[in-house]
């Protein structure tokens, strides 16, 4: 006998990561440079230099058994207090390492914190739109995902289908901002209405509902771009981080899950999100990138190459006609379908050996996402086809 649910989940490809591959069997038969991919997140700006030095000093200076040995659960101590002392010195968290803990990427700190708070007919709330994994994540630890309706134009917040959408089943409300797909970030203004309707959800039904800050774009913004600190509007959060995005570090695998103290129940609440890690077998993570992350919290992207991505692209697609809310975050744009469906146009592009994602797996089938994190080169060659797609 096989878990059919687990069997559906391992049938049933992302569709980010079916584009991707594609594009490496049609790169193998066109060429490399005939296939304009921009499926995948994949960081396309090297790791900062202090990254390799660190990986370098420790690998080559340092005990092997220091390096490669097993840490505790949560991670080495020293890492985890220079993620505090960071978080501390940029937004007066008053953290201790023992708020946080690491995991293989935010991932698994998003999975262990949804198990931590699934309960008898819990719901998690999640706001189109949204990374497609949230719903096995959801789903596969028993909870039910419930969705709030994209504001398709600014990307913010509908409080009112949000408040709409909370039920006394309700345990948590994931908040992904700056935004995959849509590139936007949340203003304070949207936050803060947000938390004035947790606030009073959470009072009328007795008991917390906590916000995942799922933020591993927290450090790419754009034109003076302020990305607030959640815990500071409303102190029930968890953040759910990765180094993936800010460090070009994605196949390394490093993040981490902090539970604030000021959170409702945060002992107790820290303490589920480590026994969620446990069953699903995290150990420790791995103990090299714990080390570079000790020497690397405060270290920022430089993120030229990326803007430069973002205004060429957004400039040229607006004047062609295609409708897309200005990203100031992240690496990616989500722009409007012209006509048809998200995925007829997807297909049109397709034919054509440009690779961008539909949007119904987001929770928008009529806007398609661009990952902007590519070759510039590549970026630019593919704008008359662009502009061909539309004219069609």
């Amino acid at each position: 006998m096989i878990n059919q649910k687990m069997h559906e989940l391992g049938s049933k490809r992302s569709c980010i990561r079916d584009l991707f591959e594609y594009g490496l069997k049609r790169a193998a038969m066109v060429g490399r440079e005939n296939v304009f991919d921009f499926s995948l997140g994949n960081p396309s700006i090297p790791a900062p230099e202090d990254v390799k030095d660190a990986f370098l000093s420790i690998v080559g200076k340092e005990s092997p058994l220091s390096v490669h040995s097993y840490t505790p659960a949560p991670g080495a101590i020293d890492p985890r207090k220079s993620v505090a002392d960071d978080l501390n010195a940029r937004y007066h968290a008053g953290l201790r390492p023992e708020n946080i803990y690491f995991t293989c990427g935010a991932a698994p700190a998003l999975i262990a914190m949804i198990r931590a708070l699934t309960v008898e007919n819990a719901e998690i709330v999640a706001i189109a739109p949204f990374f497609p994994e949230y719903r096995p994540f959801v789903e596969s630890s028993g909870a039910k995902l419930v969705v709030v309706p994209a504001d398709e134009e600014a990307f913010q917040i509908r409080m009112d289908a949000l408040e709409a959408a909370l039920t006394s089943h309700t345990q948590a409300v994931i908040v992904n901002s700056p935004n995959n797909p849509s590139g936007v970030v949340y203003t304070r203004e949207t936050l803060t209405a947000l938390a004035a309707i947790l606030t009073r959800k959470s009072e009328e039904f007795g008991h917390p509902i906590y916000i995942l800050a799922d933020e591993p774009y927290r450090e790419l913004v754009y034109d003076g771009v302020e990305v607030p600190y959640i815990p500071g509007i409303y102190p029930n959060t968890v953040i759910c981080y990765s180094y993936s995005k800010s460090l070009s570090l994605p196949g390394e695998r490093i993040g981490y899950f902090c539970v604030p103290d000021c959170a409702a129940d945060s002992a107790a609440l820290y303490a589920a999100g480590a026994g969620a890690a446990r069953i699903i077998g995290h150990v420790c993570a791995p103990s090299l990138q714990q080390l570079v992350v000790g020497r690397c919290a405060g270290i920022r992207p430089d993120l030229d190459a990326y803007d430069r991505n973002r205004t060429t692209l957004y400039e040229a697609l607006t004047s062609y006609g295609y409708q897309c809310a200005k990203p100031n975050g992240a690496f990616y744009m989500f722009v409007r379908s012209p006509r048809g469906t998200a995925q007829e146009f997807s297909d049109r592009a397709k034919a054509k050996d440009v690779l961008i994602v539909p949007g119904g797996d987001f929770g928008c089938p009529d806007f398609f996402r661009i990952s902007t994190c590519v070759d510039h080169d590549m970026l630019v060659r593919s704008l008359p086809i662009f502009k061909a797609l539309i004219e069609e």
